[in-house]
């Protein structure tokens, strides 16, 4: 990898020179904070960029290596963060304007625990506000744009990670997955997503959409990088009641295992419902073949509640929103509208000004669906079908060790052109929303390009807590597949 530019390698390369003293983290840091300079303002990845505290981190990097200690396994390695992360002392915005200017008196977990493993901390990245949304073009800051093609979207609501990360403004970033936020963006701008299983990566500082949805994982280049970053961010943390106390496995050494005799499940309602591009069919039939040709068994399973998935979501997810977003009430944080008259026209006032459209339709949805007389109707029969969805998989993975389908239904779409049919954008998901509602791990390894040049990814789900066996597939597809993870973008 002599010949590659520093912003082209991967995470785990770039983490090997500076342990190996080939280059400094400052030198590393500093072609990064470079290049978002050149390309952010195109891609708007990042909401604050850090270069003053980055360029310090580093040195203090280079400093400690000079006396013979490394923090962690990315030492001196800039890694972003979604804005969803709080950060000691560092503005963490969410994508809104009511908490534009929220400084965290605490790091969440996920920031803590990337910072022990030494990584350098570039900036925050765009996202859809609250993390509602499918293109990144709900944040209050700005649209994110595709770095593959700046006339289209990047995927949300982790779109700025994985804008961030294809553009290589940063090594490696950590999203947060409600309905298909990691795995949905990563496909479209051809890197590698993960969405945990619900448990293993601690919440605590993770600022809440749907709280029993929500999961923070990894976006990289490489499905080696993705595995060495959950590597570090999961583990047990006392301060989430929800985060399950379970080994982490080595991520890692499952990624070059072999696939042979690996179950492939092919959930035939994936493959027949409408809107499915023949372009993102041929792509994971390519991923397909990549694995059936290192051996893997294809076997048909069937998951016959999916046609449920994504209206149940879309009663979870905004009833659980309007409950956690009543926190947003001008008195203990974030924006205050000024001159109302009373404390009640002073919290709706700040609410009206603070959210934007998608925040407060689904705050209206969700509240509606947990109101008198509508509670078992709508949001308590949305949990037994959610069951219901559970059931299928725990039955398909009887069959199959793992899943194959489409992550998302299409490439990238352009820029505005779903912003005015809420119905028709929710539908971006609906490939991704089943893994958030069974609580199962899946993954977004690129497969291919469109006719265009748009990048285009396959999804692989797997058992509760078996992520070993995602890596080992995904690993096999991207050895068949390969694929140039940066996207050609010059500043």
């Amino acid at each position: 990898m002599a010949n590659v530019p520093v912003h082209e390698w991967t995470l785990l390369e770039a983490a090997r020179r500076v342990r190996e003293k080939e280059i400094s983290s400052r030198e590393l840091t500093g072609a990064i904070l470079a290049r978002i300079e050149a390309l952010d303002p195109k891609v708007h990845a990042y909401i604050t960029v850090l270069p003053e505290a980055a360029a310090a981190q580093a040195a203090a990097c280079d400093e400690e290596q000079a006396k013979g200690a490394l923090r962690g396994p990315f030492h001196g390695v800039p890694i972003g963060l979604k804005d969803i992360f709080c950060t000691r002392g560092v503005r963490t915005t969410c994508g809104s304007r009511i908490l534009r200017d929220f400084l965290p008196p605490y790091d969440a977990c996920v920031t803590e625990k990337v910072l022990a493993a030494g990584a350098v901390l570039p900036g925050k990245h765009n996202m859809d506000e609250f993390a509602m949304g499918s293109s990144t073009e709900t944040s209050f800051f700005g649209p994110t744009r595709n770095p593959w093609d700046l006339s289209r979207i990047p995927g949300g609501s982790s779109g700025g990670t994985a804008a961030a990360v294809a553009a290589a403004m940063c090594f490696a970033g950590v999203g947060t997955d409600t309905g298909g936020s990691i795995r949905q963006p990563a496909s479209l701008c051809g890197v590698v997503g993960v969405k945990p299983t619900y448990g293993r990566v601690s919440r605590y500082g993770m600022i809440a959409f749907a709280s029993s949805l929500d999961q923070g994982g990894p976006i990289a280049r490489t499905v080696a990088d993705a595995a060495a970053l959950l590597g570090v961010i999961a583990g047990y943390d006392r301060r989430d009641s929800t985060c399950v106390n379970l080994p982490v496995p080595d991520y890692l050494a499952a990624v070059e295992r072999q696939v042979k005799g690996l179950r492939v499940g092919l959930p035939k309602e994936y493959y027949e419902g409408e809107g499915f591009s023949p372009e993102v069919r041929a792509a994971v039939e390519k991923a397909l073949k990549a694995l059936t040709d290192q051996g893997a068994v294809v076997v048909e399973v069937s998951l016959p509640h999916t046609s449920f998935a994504l209206s149940t979501y879309y009663l979870i997810a905004p009833a659980e929103a309007s409950s956690n977003l009543a926190r947003y009430d001008g008195v203990r944080y974030g924006h205050r509208a000024e001159g109302a008259p009373g404390l009640i026209e002073m919290m709706s006032r700040t609410r009206a000004e603070g959210f934007g459209d998608e925040v407060k339709r689904r705050i209206m949805i969700g509240t509606y669906a947990l109101s008198a007389g509508y509670y078992d109707a709508y949001y308590g029969k949305a949990q037994k079908v959610r069951t219901l969805i559970r059931d299928d998989f725990t039955k398909a993975f009887e069959a199959a060790d793992v899943l194959l389908t489409p992550t998302a239904p299409t490439p990238a779409f352009r820029l505005g052109e779903k912003t005015g049919d809420p119905l028709t954008m929710y539908l971006s998901d609906i490939f991704t929303i089943p893994c958030n509602l069974a609580g199962i791990p899946g993954i977004s390894v690129p497969c291919g390009f469109s006719a265009e040049g748009l990048p285009i990814g396959a999804q692989l789900l797997s058992k509760p807590f078996r992520e070993e066996t995602l890596f080992t597939a995904a690993g096999a597809i991207e050895r068949v597949l390969p694929s140039r993870r940066v996207a050609p973008l010059e500043g």
